[in-house]
């Protein structure tokens, strides 16, 4: 348009103006040569990229895709419900079940194929263990409480009625177990007081009441020589005459024999007991953790929704991104293939009034 001059004769066009012209009938020859070329890119992704799109992501999104697989015969030598053992599995069911993060254990009902409860049935081993059990026969060493030379040593001392040889244990105890006394420190730390002053002269004289309260309460609690009290302790008031002290040792004596004789005759069965117990305790926390093991396998191990997200993943990365993108191709290649022919007509129409003509098309009023 800006080498058009409309007052100028067709045979005196500008070049400008005829080089538009020219180029008008070289896209019309072109659009001749290579339209067939257009028309097949529109056509064939057309038929795959809608075909596809419809066949495969319009029906999997409605789940008519799992249904037409599921048809019994569509694919030959496949048959889904005889590979799980169940008639009435299908995918559609399974795709379901994926997406609400069901066990494989039950979106694919192995519990039909392998029982748990026969397979982790600890009864017939506990049946085992207990009649393995009571076949154990539990020896032990003789148990003596006290030897012959000890119970002639006490025999000795009760008739004699004197004393066991205490001085060297209770001098142990009369021994001065500290080196200082509580209160020379209580006295240290309150003269210390007096030269340091301010906070810390508190302080130490709070120390100093402590340590006075605590050789106080120790001066109660331990009153008098130990020796004395340690010695009626351990003795008693009958270390003079033989007779209540030979009665007494006697009397321990039997008893002694006695709980002895009970040993020998009750301690394997006392320890046959622990043992039945210990091993039910066993028993106990083995069924809990068979319990728990059953319960982790049928309901938490292998969740199958990964597969439905898997399966959604590759749905919106086939058909949001790539077919998607292939429909908007073929579409806009199709709306150019439709308007080319209203385009050559218009560039052939347009290049008479462009073109320098060899003869002026003027006709007289």
């Amino acid at each position: 348009p800006l080498g058009l001059e409309p007052a100028t004769l067709p045979t005196e066009r500008g070049c400008l103006s005829n080089t538009a012209g020219n180029f008008f009938m070289a896209g019309v020859g072109f659009s001749f040569i290579f339209s067939w070329l257009l028309m097949l890119m529109v056509l064939v992704p057309f038929v795959l990229g809608g075909n596809v799109y419809m066949l495969f992501c319009q029906s999997l999104r409605d789940q008519q895709l799992f249904e037409l697989l599921d048809t019994p015969g569509l694919i030959p030598n496949f048959n889904l419900s005889q590979v799980l053992g169940e008639d009435s599995t299908n995918i559609s069911e399974l795709y379901r079940q994926c997406q609400d993060n069901t066990a494989l254990w039950q979106t694919l009902r192995l519990d039909q194929r392998v029982s748990l409860d026969e397979l982790f049935n600890i009864s017939q081993y506990t049946a085992e263990i207990s009649s393995a059990f009571e076949k154990v026969n539990i020896t032990l060493s003789p148990i003596s409480l006290l030897n012959q030379s000890q119970k002639e040593l006490l025999l000795e001392a009760s008739s004699l009625g004197q004393p066991p040889d205490f001085a060297h244990s209770l001098a142990q105890l009369n021994r001065n177990v500290t080196h200082g006394s509580l209160l020379d420190l209580a006295a240290e730390l309150e003269l210390l007081a007096v030269e340091v002053g301010g906070l810390t002269k508190e302080e130490l004289e709070d120390e100093a009441r402590l340590l006075r309260e605590l050789a106080k309460e120790m001066n109660v609690s331990l009153p008098g020589p130990l020796v004395s009290d340690a010695g009626a302790l351990v003795w008693g008031p009958h270390q003079t005459g033989g007779g209540p002290v030979q009665v007494q040792t006697n009397a321990t004596l039997q008893r002694v024999e006695q709980t002895q004789a009970s040993l020998r005759r009750e301690m394997a069965t006392i320890v046959k007991n622990a043992t039945r117990a210990f091993l039910e305790q066993l028993l106990g926390f083995f069924e809990t953790y068979v319990a728990w093991a059953k319960s982790s396998l049928t309901r938490e191990v292998a969740r199958c929704k990964p597969v439905a997200q898997t399966v959604d993943s590759v749905e919106a990365i086939a058909c949001d991104y790539i077919l998607d993108s292939v429909n908007a191709f073929w579409f806009s290649l199709g709306w150019c293939t439709f308007l080319l022919l209203p385009s050559i007509v218009l560039a052939v129409r347009l290049a008479k009034f462009y073109r320098r003509m060899e003869v002026a098309d003027v006709y007289g009023s």
